[in-house]
């Protein structure tokens, strides 16, 4: 029998995966096009080295999952081989459903689905292609499997997921800050009554994992700047999208064209096989057209996409003061010589807010020496019951640049 696919990760370094399932799953057509899709969207706007994409974080989070039932056996914790091989696909497949541009797509052609329900709609295909084979994964990952903590690696406040992407977005953006030790925080993970749980030993470096995804939502994934770049791609997708329901021919490739023209969910059966279609160099050949469009707002859109041309941006810590988004409509419209109706796709704005812990969701367990379990809310200075709800909120107004 052939041996493991050995794969060379620039983070973790060699990753090898098991023949049969995992490696088929890995050679199928719905996973290799995530490597066409970039992990971090618009961030490289500000971070020019975050080239890395879907697939890439896929493989490193498979990597953790590795690590970290291997440290869960060596506790004594039996764990049978199915499950191994299930969980393990079900990592591999968690972000199958990503369209391009990370959540772009979710908020401009998609109404009331998430990615995760659409990993779940190919993750379903992708079973009946494998002959059933992914039925166990499917399970653990729908949280269906009675072994709950399986499902706790994947989808929790402290998973292989969240470790690796942290680990992975700040090794390639350059921001140091967000080293987490992951290695540490595996080490010590363990089993109580079917739950995940940190031994004690642990607790300073889940505190610094929380203040390192903290601040990496803040200087990376919320980062005005890449807000500000999506900003300017969805208005140039809303416009393209108006325009081609009211009878204008516009250039897109197979898979955008659906998306322009229909609204999604409807009655059409195929519409998930263009989305699997649709990948990041769809977006962009077609902005690249479109900026020689004769429509201006069009044009200009994607020319501000293209060439980083993008939005100015307004911070405030609270709600938007009364009257000033129709203020610089109004102040644009004249500027721009077009219609106010049309200043819409010129000035928008978005509330971004993250919290540090979520005191609603399944918690973090501390283990102490004793066997007692306390949530982490209980037992940190950072993570206090007072302030763990909490989200850090801010309220973005995008415009038009003019100078």
């Amino acid at each position: 029998m052939r041996g493991p696919l050995i794969i060379n990760d620039p983070v973790y370094g060699f990753t090898r995966v098991p023949r049969g399932l995992l490696t088929e799953i890995i050679a199928h057509s719905c996973f290799q096009r995530l490597g066409r899709i970039r992990q971090l969207g618009m961030s490289t706007c500000v971070y020019p080295g975050a080239q890395h994409t879907r697939k890439q974080h896929s493989i490193g989070a498979f990597h953790l999952m590795q690590e970290a039932l291997r440290h869960l056996q060596e506790k004594g914790h039996f764990i049978f081989d199915s499950e191994i091989e299930a969980v393990e696909a079900a990592i591999l497949l968690h972000d199958v459903g990503h369209g391009p541009f990370s959540h772009v797509l979710e908020k401009t052609f998609i109404k009331g689905i998430t990615h995760e329900d659409i990993s779940l709609l190919i993750m379903n295909r992708m079973n009946e292609q494998l002959h059933g084979g992914l039925s166990l994964a499917i399970n653990i990952f729908e949280n269906k499997y009675p072994k709950r903590f399986l499902h706790e690696l994947i989808c929790s406040q402290l998973d292989v997921d969240r470790l690796d992407y942290l680990c992975r977005d700040s090794f390639f953006c350059g921001v140091r800050e967000g080293n987490i030790g992951a290695d540490r925080i595996i080490e010590m993970l363990d089993i109580v009554d079917d739950k995940l749980v940190v031994d004690a030993k642990g607790l300073y470096s889940v505190e610094n994992y929380l203040m390192s995804r903290r601040m990496m939502y803040w200087q990376v994934y919320l980062h005005k700047t890449a807000v500000a770049a999506e900003e300017v791609l969805r208005s140039a997708l809303r416009r393209a999208k108006y325009l081609m329901r009211n009878g204008k021919d516009l250039f897109a490739s197979p898979s955008l064209y659906f998306f322009l023209v229909q609204e999604i969910p409807n009655n059409e059966p195929n519409w998930l096989d263009y989305y699997i279609d649709l990948e990041d160099n769809d977006i962009m050949s077609a902005l690249k057209v479109w900026m020689k469009s004769d429509d201006k707002i069009l044009a200009m859109l994607c020319s501000d996409f293209i060439n980083r041309r993008l939005f100015k941006v307004d911070v405030y810590a609270e709600a938007i003061p009364e009257g000033e988004e129709e203020r610089l409509k109004q102040e644009l419209s004249k500027q721009l010589e077009l219609p106010l109706e049309d200043m819409d796709y010129f000035v928008t704005w978005r509330k971004v807010q993250k919290e540090l812990y979520s005191a609603t969701a399944n918690g973090i367990g501390i283990l102490y020496p004793d066997g007692e379990v306390k949530d982490l809310i209980d037992v940190s200075n950072i993570v206090r019951s007072d302030i763990a709800g909490l989200s850090d909120e801010k309220f973005y107004v995008f415009r038009q640049r003019m100078e």
